[in-house]
This record gives C-alpha cells, sequence and structure tokens, in this order.
C-alpha cells in the first residue's frame, strides 16, 4: 500500500506502514472528538498518552495554554543540535454532515482542516523516531492549540517555547486536496499570505426613506466604500505582487423597516498580502479612502485595521532540505519545489519569523472535489505513514548519526 514510488525504500516509511491500522484508529478518534482553539483538553491528554506509551524523553503540558512539547533525544548530543517539528490540534466550529461512524459527536464543532491528521502523523514519528533514536541531537515535537485564528503558535512562543527548548529549524505541514495522494509541495519563499481583519463603520444620520434629503443615508456611503475599496489592488499594487482586499459582510438598519433609513452602516472584511510594503501601503489608503469617501456625503466613517497572522514564508535554505527529503522519500517526480503561495493564512507564520524552516504541503487527494473546511471533508487516512516518515526523516537528515 504505498502512494510513492518510492517510499518503500525508507526505513521509517516501511515501520509506519506496519502501524498504519494504529494510526487510522488514533486519527478517527481525535476526527470523533473534535475541540476549538485553546480547549482542546480530551486532544492534548491523548497526544500525551500515545507519547508515554512510545518511551518520549520529557512530555510538557500547558504550553501556551492547551500546547504540549515533547523531547526526544537522539543516540548521541555530540552535534549539539535540535530541530522542531509542529502539528495542530484544533478543529473548526462547523457542523460536519458526513455519515461514517467517526464522524464529529459534538455538533457545531469538527475537524473540516485535517488538524487530526497533522496530529496523528506526528504521532507516528515520535514513535518511529523514539523507536529507533537514529539522529544525532535532539527532536522537540509541537503539538500547537488554536491555529484556526486563536493564533495559538504566537500563545506557545510568548510561554517560552523556544526558550525553554530552543532548536535550529522548525518544520511543519498541511495536507493538501488539490495535490494528488503521495505528492509533496513546497517553495522557497511566501506559501501563505498575511491575514487581516478590517471593521468599518459609517455614522450617517437616520430618517424616513420616503424623506432622504434630511438623511445622511449610511447605506449608500457603504456602498460608495465597497466600491471604491476595490481599486486599492487594481490601481496601487504592482501586478507582479499578489494582493487581495474583500468586504465579506454588511449589517445595517432592520428588514423588517423597509422605510426606515439607519443611522450606522458597518463592513466587515479582511485583507491579504505578502509583502509588509505592500500590506502597510493597503492599511494607509484604505483609511484614507474611507475617511473621505464618507466625508464626500457629509457623513463619518471609522476603520479598524487589525493585524492577524503575518505571512507564512519559508527560509530558502530549509525549503530546499525538505523538498531534498521529501523527494527522497516518494521521487523528485512527485515533489512540487515551486508550489503557488495560497492567500489563505497560517499562524505557523509566527514561528517562522523567530527561526528557520519550512512549511510543506502533503498532497492527499480532492476525490469528489471536497476541500478544506468542507462539510463533508475528511482527512484520507493513506497519506498517514508517508506524512507521518516525512515528519520523522526531516529530523533523521537534519542530525545524521555517525556510529564512528
Amino acid at each position: 500500500m504505498s502512494l510513492a514510488s518510492r517510499a518503500q525504500e525508507s526505513g521509517a516509511y516501511r515501520r509506519l506502514v506496519e502501524w498504519h491500522g494504529e494510526l487510522t484508529a488514533f486519527r478517527r478518534d481525535l476526527h470523533a472528538h473534535p475541540e476549538i482553539g485553546f480547549e482542546e483538553h480530551r486532544t492534548a491528554h491523548r497526544v500525551v498518552e500515545a507519547l508515554r506509551a512510545c518511551g518520549i524523553d520529557q512530555i510538557h503540558t500547558g504550553i501556551g495554554r492547551t500546547g504540549v512539547v515533547a523531547i526526544i533525544e537522539g543516540r548521541s548530543a555530540r552535534s549539539g543540535r535540535s530541530i522542531g517539528l509542529r502539528a495542530d490540534m484544533d478543529a473548526l466550529p462547523m457542523t460536519e454532515e458526513n455519515e461514517f461512524a467517526w464522524r464529529s459527536s459534538t455538533r457545531g464543532l469538527m475537524h473540516g482542516c485535517g488538524h487530526d491528521g497533522h496530529v496523528t502523523m506526528l504521532v507516528g514519528a515520535a514513535r518511529h523516531l523514539a523507536s529507533t533514536r537514529h539522529f544525532d541531537g535532539r527532536v522537540v515535537l509541537i503539538f500547537q492549540p488554536g491555529e484556526e485564528g486563536f493564533a495559538g503558535a504566537k500563545a506557545m512562543i510568548d510561554d517560552g517555547l523556544f526558550d525553554r527548548f530552543p532548536v535550529q529549524s522548525v518544520y511543519a505541514m498541511h495536507n493538501w486536496p488539490q495535490l494528488p495522494a503521495g505528492t509533496i509541495g513546497v517553495n522557497a519563499g511566501p506559501m501563505m499570505a498575511a491575514s487581516d481583519r478590517i471593521d468599518i463603520t459609517v455614522h450617517g444620520r437616520g430618517g424616513h426613506g420616503a424623506h432622504p434629503y434630511l438623511t445622511i443615508d449610511p447605506v449608500l456611503v457603504a456602498a460608495h466604500i465597497i466600491t471604491a475599496a476595490q481599486s486599492l489592488v487594481s490601481r496601487n499594487v504592482n501586478p507582479l505582487d499578489a494582493a487581495v482586499v474583500s468586504l465579506c459582510a454588511l449589517q445595517a438598519g432592520d428588514l423588517n423597516a423597509m422605510s426606515v433609513i439607519p443611522r450606522e452602516c458597518r463592513l466587515t472584511g479582511t485583507v491579504r498580502t505578502f509583502r509588509r510594503e505592500v500590506q502597510e501601503m493597503i492599511e494607509e489608503r484604505l483609511a484614507r479612502l474611507v475617511d473621505s469617501v464618507a466625508m464626500a456625503f457629509g457623513a463619518t466613517a471609522t476603520l479598524n485595521y487589525q493585524r492577524n497572522y503575518p505571512a507564512t514564508i519559508n527560509t530558502p535554505a530549509e525549503a530546499q532540505f525538505a523538498g531534498d527529503v521529501a523527494a527522497s522519500l516518494v521521487g523528485e517526480d512527485k515533489v512540487v519545489r515551486n508550489l503557488p503561495p495560497s492567500m489563505g493564512a497560517e499562524d505557523f507564520s509566527f514561528m517562522l519569523q523567530t527561526r528557520p524552516g519550512a512549511y510543506l504541503r502533503l498532497g492527499q487527494g480532492g476525490e469528489g472535489g471536497c476541500y478544506l473546511h468542507n462539510s463533508r471533508y475528511d482527512f484520507n487516512d493513506e497519506v498517514l505513514p508517508l506524512g507521518a516518515a516525512l515528519f520523522a526523516t526531516l529530523a533523521e537528515r537534519a542530525m545524521p548519526y555517525d556510529p564512528s
């Protein structure tokens, strides 16, 4: 049961295939019991149970509230090196519509992004690394809470993650239905965009819809702001850069009050960029645009611009190394080294701001068009051994053991 042309040659992969049934059962148990960011108490407990059974050297809980950090020592420590491997643990606030036996047991929560699979792959890597210890140094396993909008990576860093457990480099991966199962993607630069939230409040003067000349209509002002905001990217951003400005929701008035012009209108949306200069330019010009458009209609408007996740940017040397490790497992023909970046966001970016490293995509196929954050999504268990072997081999190749 190989999804990769050369994975059978890897000792890590061969061992992990033997544990495929156990890994699948573990993953499906996590899937059936999803927990949202900073509430991953059961998930963390299951991870700790699994790590203890593997004979891990150290296990630390409560890092960044519900995070778990585990340490595996190699056969020697002459190199003085250490590597971080990270998996996110949280689920999404959405209702699952699948009907299989391991579907979510909690209405309104679902592992709709495959973090259950990421945790399982890192647990599988831990089992292999703890049983073989064929490396010279230390592996730091990072089971991170709250990736889905809670900045759990930052919470762990603020809690002293890399001060208490120093690493020279750090790696993470995410399943990717857009890639065929057994294909691995990476690039030596941006992988995910910065994610910013924008909230705009327009203040006008309410009144009767039959007498609009006596009002200052905030809905009209909001419509002009929405239209004008579309020029920010098309007329301000270099076409060779990438940026998205989306105003995604508008709230004003009462649908039951057809003749009432409200006094206030609220807009919310997101900005996605890769370069800090582009991010700063959009923030500055959007603020001026909001203020001036409102002023032109006699209204006032305020912009609250909140920077959430920075861009996820791989460091070139580590991206090259990760691609080479992937090629050793699946063959160069199944490694996409220039994978186009996604305008989605990922809080592994906080870790890459503090340590060199790389974020990879593990193809799992998207049969039936069922992609991430879909109510019928499920992780493809066939790729569990490959993902776990990729985690483990990154550590073994980064810190090779020399018996002499």
